[in-house]
């Protein structure tokens, strides 16, 4: 989906910022939903199964999810789309160019995507009775919703810093190749080690949110579309509630 998205470089120069706007409200949607539902809730029985205090699990691994996501924001040089001047990149000073950064900025909000991915269908795997073979691919269908237009926001900024289009699609879908490296860690993780599975599941809830509040909010409303952009989040949270109640 990220590919998909990345490939409008092809067929236009610029992207209508209106339709933009909305289409990363309805990704931040997605991602609220998907931290409650297929995340937080699961996770929060999981520990109650196990004896532990629901609340315990869900506070201290979205914390801990929202503060790495953090380190990793203050540490890695990323400029946001569609990019600023130089002055305005975030993390390490670097002599880096803005196409580059660009890229990395992405890339960060994929690391908790396809973790988020990977810790669900790890919980499926182990069969635990909250956590749904349909519930881990409803997700992972939300998710790849929501990095289409993740997508159109990384090359269509590299086409116009002048790469052509076969260079900004190329780099543009290759922010996404973290995805599936995360999913398979955070898979790998919780079948390692089960207890870890509610952290897991709210580590990567607080991530994402973190992503959603931090970036994708912001980058909608930039443009000044704000309620065009809200109506996408409310459509998002909906598709992503319904996905999630109706399959997991």
């Amino acid at each position: 989906m990220t590919a998909l998205g990345a490939g409008s470089v092809f067929t236009v120069r610029k992207f209508n910022q209106r339709l933009l706007d909305w289409m990363l409200g309805f990704a931040g949607g997605v991602m609220i939903a998907a931290s409650f539902w297929s995340l937080l809730a699961p996770g929060i029985e999981m520990a109650e199964s196990q004896g532990v205090p629901g609340w315990l699990p869900a506070v201290v691994g979205f914390l801990l999810g929202g503060g790495f996501l953090r380190l990793v924001d203050q540490l890695l040089p990323h400029l946001h789309p569609p990019g600023g001047p130089l002055m305005e990149a975030e993390g390490l000073k670097t002599t880096w160019q803005r196409s580059v950064l660009l890229i990395l900025a992405i890339t960060l909000h994929n690391i908790p995507e396809g973790l988020a991915v990977g810790v669900a269908f790890g919980a499926a795997a182990l069969d635990i009775e909250s956590a749904s073979i349909t519930g881990a691919v409803a997700l992972a269908i939300g998710i790849g919703l929501q990095n289409f237009p993740e997508g159109i926001a990384v090359a269509m900024p590299l086409r116009r810093e002048g790469l052509s289009p076969l260079k900004a699609f190329w780099y543009g879908q290759l922010s996404g190749v973290v995805e599936p490296i995360a999913g398979v860690l955070g898979a790998a993780a919780v079948l390692a080690a089960r207890p870890i599975l509610p952290y897991a599941l709210s580590f990567a809830a607080g991530a994402m949110i973190f992503v959603v509040v931090e970036d994708v909010v912001p980058e909608s409303h930039r443009a000044g579309n704000i309620d065009l952009a809200t109506t996408g989040v409310l459509l998002g949270f909906a598709v992503m509630m319904a996905l999630d109640v109706a399959l997991g």
